[in-house]
């Protein structure tokens, strides 16, 4: 370390649980981050609403005025108070100034994201935001730079830990959605207003920024097709067991090439069934996982936990401390990669595989009946099970793969059928051959 460096002013905004734990190591281990940066950082000053809510802070640091103290005397923006304004009216001026940004805020990237780049670009600064997806997984800089020369084909993750919990839950304890919701309220793994989860708002930016970063492609949260838990049952679980698989919320971006070559990119958030040998399939409770696929990797998988103080933290240091050598060395951090530009796929042409479930009437001619509304929308089907119980049974289909739109048409066509008592479950199914 050069000991006659000036310290790395950093104004951090928000202290809320992740805020609180990366002023805490900041403060604890000084001669440490001081070793690993080449300089000493120093906290400027820690932006809340609300002063008197924030004993663990030195007073001397607390500020309401968040404006000032990103125009004030600083290197480094650490924003954590999350949402869209004012994060992104605080972090263009920190930006358009020349000051470096570390983010967590996913919500804020998955929307505006571009224009922070370009702020950055134009100014010189870093934007850092390692802890925007997975928490303290190490996900977006290797997808941004460690395979920056590899050919990306597929994300597919499970980014979102209140919902794995609940979905977990439900697998292991055949309990329903409410009642497991209500469990993870008072573990304290869902917020009082769970919406942002359940409905995967949350996973949904968190695909954005993984299918933006994958395939150099500008992903907006509006681009990505998005589907919640809360219409999951107990059925849809029972149903997969049976077909040895387990239901997780999964956040899918993946590279789609038509037969003539042309390639788009989609972007959906849903859930679906997977192989209960699939590495993503024992992720539990409310840990995080991500499986890659490039060309030249192979298979990739990360694992860790997604959420929480300190996890978080974690990623937030690890990102100050990459922007603080970059000023010390007077060099600079990854730029944005959009130069792909490729279209974003709608959702009813991206190809799928759905699992039906039937409650039919038992008597001749229903599979063949059912087969037909496949056939006329062009389904080929992978998988049939029929099981008698009276004059009622079930059946379980499970298709190739085909267009969304196809898929959903037919399952619209077979309800109207006569000999079709009840659409009992459907559901997509992934992480295995089509």
């Amino acid at each position: 370390m050069n000991q006659d460096r000036a310290p790395i002013r950093v104004a951090l905004l928000g202290c809320g649980t992740v805020g609180t734990e990366v002023l805490r190591l900041l403060h604890d281990q000084p001669d440490e981050f001081a070793a690993r940066t080449g300089a000493p950082m120093l906290v400027t000053g820690v932006a809340v609403r609300r002063p008197h809510k924030h004993p663990e802070v030195p007073e001397h640091l607390l500020t309401t005025d968040a404006q000032a103290l990103v125009e004030g005397d600083v290197d480094v923006v650490v924003e954590l108070i999350g949402g869209i304004e004012p994060a992104r009216s605080l972090l263009l001026t920190a930006l358009r100034s020349g000051k470096s940004v570390v983010t967590a805020n996913k919500a804020l990237l998955a929307e505006h994201g571009s224009e922070l780049y370009a702020a950055a670009d134009a100014s010189g600064a870093d934007i850092y935001f390692e802890a925007a997806v997975a928490g303290a997984i190490p996900l977006l800089r290797p997808l941004r730079e460690s395979l920056a020369g590899d050919r990306i084909n597929r994300v597919m993750g499970i980014v979102n830990g209140t919902t794995n919990f609940i979905l977990s839950a439900m697998d292991s304890t055949g309990a329903g959605y409410a009642e497991t919701l209500d469990e993870a309220g008072r573990l304290g793994y869902a917020e009082a207003d769970p919406t942002a989860d359940v409905d995967g708002f949350d996973a949904a930016a968190k695909a954005a920024i993984l299918a933006s970063l994958a395939f150099h492609t500008r992903v907006t949260a509006s681009d990505v097709h998005r589907e919640g838990i809360s219409a999951v049952t107990p059925g849809d679980i029972a149903a997969a067991r049976t077909l040895d698989r387990t239901v997780k919320l999964l956040a899918i971006c993946e590279r789609v090439v038509d037969e003539d070559g042309t390639e788009s990119v989609s972007a959906r958030v849903h859930p679906a069934m997977i192989p209960r040998s699939h590495p993503l399939a024992g992720v539990g409770d409310a840990f995080n996982a991500v499986f890659v696929e490039a060309e030249a990797a192979g298979q990739l998988m990360f694992y860790g936990q997604g959420a929480g103080g300190a996890p978080t933290a974690s990623a937030v240091l690890g990102d100050l401390v990459a922007v603080a050598r970059n000023l010390v060395v007077a060099g600079k951090g990854p730029r944005e990669s959009a130069h792909a530009q490729l279209p974003v796929r709608p959702m009813g042409k991206t190809p799928t595989r759905y699992h039906i479930s039937l409650d039919v009437a038992d008597k001749a001619g229903v599979l063949s009946q059912v087969a037909a509304m496949f056939n006329e929308h062009d389904v080929s089907i992978s998988v049939v099970r029929q099981q008698g119980r009276g004059e009622e049974a079930s059946l379980v289909v499970v298709t190739h793969t085909a267009p969304d739109a196809a898929l959903r048409s037919t399952v619209d066509k077979i309800a109207q059928l006569p000999v079709v008592r009840e659409v009992v479950s459907v559901m997509r199914v992934e992480g295995e051959p089509s």
